[in-house]
């Protein structure tokens, strides 16, 4: 007797992620998916930033920046202490960082693999 194509070996059962975990990953993609604010991401992957600063480095205005630090916050992806007048955000923690860096080079990977030779 011959197997049908949808034979296969049963998978051993394993715990899965709860649904509010699979929501608030969704939430943490879509707030890192803008190119702006994964390059703000990025940029705080360095260590603490004043948003003047990071303002001028992006080369936009004050108000967009916080903005998409704003939603980046409401996320919890980053963190921001005040100093006076000052405004200074950070990454949330380590897990951000790793993912931010490990996604960008994945995405250097993949470029390179795609290239012609």
């Amino acid at each position: 007797m011959t197997k049908s194509t949808h034979d296969h070996p049963r998978r051993a059962e394993r715990a899965t992620y709860p649904d509010e975990a699979f929501e608030r990953a969704a939430g943490i993609f879509r707030a890192a998916g803008d190119l702006g604010r994964l390059r703000l991401l990025e940029r705080l992957s360095d260590g603490e930033w004043c948003v003047s600063e990071l303002a001028s480095l992006a080369g936009s205005n004050l108000s967009t920046v916080s903005q998409q630090l704003r939603l980046l916050r409401q996320e919890r992806l980053v963190r921001r202490r005040r100093e006076g007048s000052h405004l200074y955000y950070s990454l949330a923690d380590d897990h951000v960082r790793t993912l931010v860096r490990a996604t960008l080079e994945h995405a250097i990977e993949e470029r390179a693999r795609a290239a012609p030779r």
